[in-house]
């Protein structure tokens, strides 16, 4: 058994290896520390990061806080205080730092709903078939990544965090009133930071005859990658697999949602026999992660990260482009240059691998998918689709934007042929004008 042991900002200089952090590197780590989350963890630190060549290490990039991932002005507000020493107004700094990194991407506050006068913090339903939860134990994670969309969960923004602090009751009633819901996934953070008894505890609810509605049950993690040992010999590992077990043995299906961001987190013995130890259950292992600047926007390292989840048994699911929060100017990648990674990797690889779908962004609207770029009646245009929708109806209808060769994300799109809008978005600005009045004083 391997013992667990966190870094963070108040003791990262307590790694066996920091002697390999520059002056720069640990001013850097200061800095921005303060404003986005840092934490990682002794099997990332020993077994992924190769720290005689961190400047071009894309593992402690995913996990160290870089200098550039702070706007310059930022970086200066907040470095000019820290050398003041003056408490109240840094920390004044980095509260409004934050709430200009756009904290909550795509509107989710407004996919929370109400139950019988109730605002139930920790569910999500945007899609008709599909209900995120965010057990309030499992909101934070084994090491969090730099890029991470959900770094206000981790952060001092109590009013943007999304977790469960209503009784838990209230959600399975919801979720019974709602038949049409049939997959939970299990979020955060990361629901695997949890006991096996705490997990149990949210997912057995799942498994009773009232909620013979539901099929599926997800976990989103990254523990796969950042501490795959949860699953090896941490000390209730086994209680983990027994409730994975008890999962299938009652007719659901299974899928862990792991993380993998590149192709150096697959490459361990440990993470190879915990993907070997789920698959045993009868789980499914489904792989995403974003395409990222400096970590893997080579569609080389896709393919290559493709090929070897396949031979491990594992399907690849989906390619994100980074959402529109946090660190985005650091990671992101014009929308186009996505989708040329997406496509030359897709190439490099067999059908068996193909499953993956993507590059897509989670816009307000639901899950757009870049499906190329072409011409048609002498304009140049991405081709798009939804993936998921607020309304189904929209799902798999292809339609067309105006070529724009920086754009990174959605709302950076206009339509093609001269349409003043997107077919979607009447509907979708009512539906949102409903949910703002909903919604007010809400948070």
């Amino acid at each position: 058994m391997k013992p667990y042991k966190s870094y963070t900002l108040q003791n990262y200089e307590q790694i066996p290896q920091s002697a390999s952090l520059s002056p720069e590197d640990r001013h850097a780590i200061e800095v921005v520390g303060r404003v986005l989350p840092f934490k990682t963890n002794n099997y990332v630190t020993d077994e992924l990061i190769q720290w005689d060549v961190l400047q071009d290490d894309p593992i402690f990039t995913l996990n160290f806080p870089r200098r550039d991932m702070l706007m310059p002005e930022h970086f200066g507000e907040v470095e000019q205080w820290l050398r003041a020493g003056d408490g109240p107004m840094l920390s004044d700094a980095i509260e409004k730092i934050r709430m200009e990194l756009n904290p909550n991407p795509s509107g989710q506050e407004h996919n929370v709903p109400e139950y019988n006068g109730v605002r139930l913090h920790g569910l999500q339903h945007k899609y008709r078939e599909t209900v995120l939860l965010f057990p309030r134990p499992g909101q934070t994670c084994h090491a969090y990544c730099t890029f991470c969309f959900r770094w206000p969960q981790f952060s001092g923004l109590p009013d943007m965090k999304f977790s469960i602090k209503e009784d838990y009751e209230l959600y399975i009633r919801y979720i019974i009133e709602h038949p049409r819901v049939t997959d939970i996934l299990f979020t955060g953070g990361d629901p695997m930071v949890m006991s096996a008894s705490l997990l149990r505890a949210y997912i057995e609810p799942m498994l009773s005859p009232a909620m013979k509605q539901i099929r599926n049950i997800r976990i989103g993690t990254k523990a796969l990658a950042y501490w795959p040992y949860r699953f090896t010999t941490d000390e209730d590992a086994d209680d983990v697999l027994r409730l994975f077990d008890q999962i299938i043995a009652s007719g659901k299906h299974l899928s862990i949602m792991g993380h993998f961001n590149h192709p150096v987190e697959l490459s361990t013995d440990t993470v190879k026999e915990a993907i070997r130890r789920i698959r045993s259950t009868g789980a499914q292992i489904r792989t995403q992660s974003p395409v990222l600047r400096h970590i893997n926007d080579r569609p080389d390292l896709w393919a290559e990260m493709w090929r070897r989840q396949v031979e491990l048994g594992c399907i690849p699911y989906y390619m994100f482009v980074a959402r529109d929060t946090g660190a985005k100017h650091y990671f992101e990648l014009p929308i186009a240059e996505c989708q040329t990674i997406f496509r030359k990797a897709y190439q490099k690889v067999s059908g068996i691998c193909r499953t993956v779908r993507g590059p897509s962004m989670s816009d307000h609207a639901g899950k757009i998918q870049i499906l190329g770029v072409n011409e048609a009646g002498g304009e140049k245009l991405f081709v798009l689709r939804f993936i998921q929708g607020r309304n189904p109806d929209w799902v798999a209808t292809p339609f067309f934007a105006k070529f724009n060769p920086t754009a990174t994300w959605f709302d950076q799109l206009v339509p093609a042929f001269g349409e003043k809008e997107f077919f979607f978005e009447p509907e979708l600005e009512s539906y949102l004008r409903d949910a703002l009045e909903r919604d007010k004083g809400a948070y």
